[in-house]
């Protein structure tokens, strides 16, 4: 497998990016970190999805704030320091800068030798599950797949929900959650649930017992290696169902 570091040119910038394949044409996917950036762990994650058949990008979303590594050391966002930390890294992603971005990102792999013609795959991950989410309903047509894993603040009150933006969404859905999740508790995984049925799309969305926050990504404290590997192939279901 090759990786391949890319630079990306945005509206707002340049962003620093990994590129993942095997010199062959293959179905794009769009890989968008956790909020801790590009690190070991997950490039270890895009890699392994790449092996599965797939060409995959994964940018540093947050390139405004820096380049990688985000953090010299673990952060604990419950103090000062990490709160500011996570607002340097989280601010200037609005839902405008978001869809800019996004537009960088499908067209490098639309137009990338090594990705296969026809619609791309996008997941998130903890942050950038509600921007995987926002990139499916920007570009209907071109993303045939969004999954989300213990995704945050995909139903929130007020008008800039991700929810809200369903209506635009041409995808095929999944949403894995953690289990008591401060970021998505149940209520607002209840609440989601209603607005996906309302929608009509095909999706599906459900809880994973045992898994907190954070469960998929192998450096995280909450890393639960079953359900991770649970994960993974609900993941290759998707993108093999929507995309090949």
């Amino acid at each position: 497998m090759i990786e391949d570091a890319v630079e990306i040119r945005t509206q707002d910038g340049v962003a620093d990016s990994f590129f993942y394949h095997d010199g062959k044409r293959r179905p794009g996917v769009l890989f968008l970190t956790d909020i801790f950036g590009i690190r070991e762990a997950n490039r270890d994650m895009a890699q392994r999805l790449a092996e599965a058949g797939y060409a995959v990008l994964m940018p540093n979303i947050f390139y405004r704030a820096g380049k990688p590594p985000l953090f010299q050391s673990k952060p604990n966002f419950d103090d000062e320091q990490g709160r500011k930390r996570l607002a340097e890294l989280s601010g200037p992603l609005t839902a405008e800068a978001t869809q800019r971005d996004a537009s960088a990102y499908v067209q490098f792999l639309k137009q990338n030798q090594f990705v296969r013609r026809g619609p791309i795959g996008v997941v998130g991950y903890c942050f950038t599950g509600a921007m995987a989410l926002r990139t499916a309903a920007a570009f209907p047509g071109q993303i045939a797949a969004a999954a989300s894993f213990h995704g945050g603040r995909l139903f929130v009150d007020g008008p800039n929900s991700p929810h809200h933006l369903l209506p635009e969404v041409e995808a095929r859905l999944y949403f894995g959650h953690a289990a008591d999740d401060r970021s998505m508790p149940a209520d607002a995984i209840e609440r989601l649930n209603e607005a996906l049925k309302r929608w009509g799309g095909e999706y599906e969305s459900e809880t994973y017992d045992g898994a907190h926050h954070g469960w998929t990504v192998p450096d995280s404290a909450a890393y639960n290696h079953p359900q991770a590997e649970r994960a993974f192939e609900k993941l290759k279901e998707l993108f093999f169902a929507t995309l090949t």
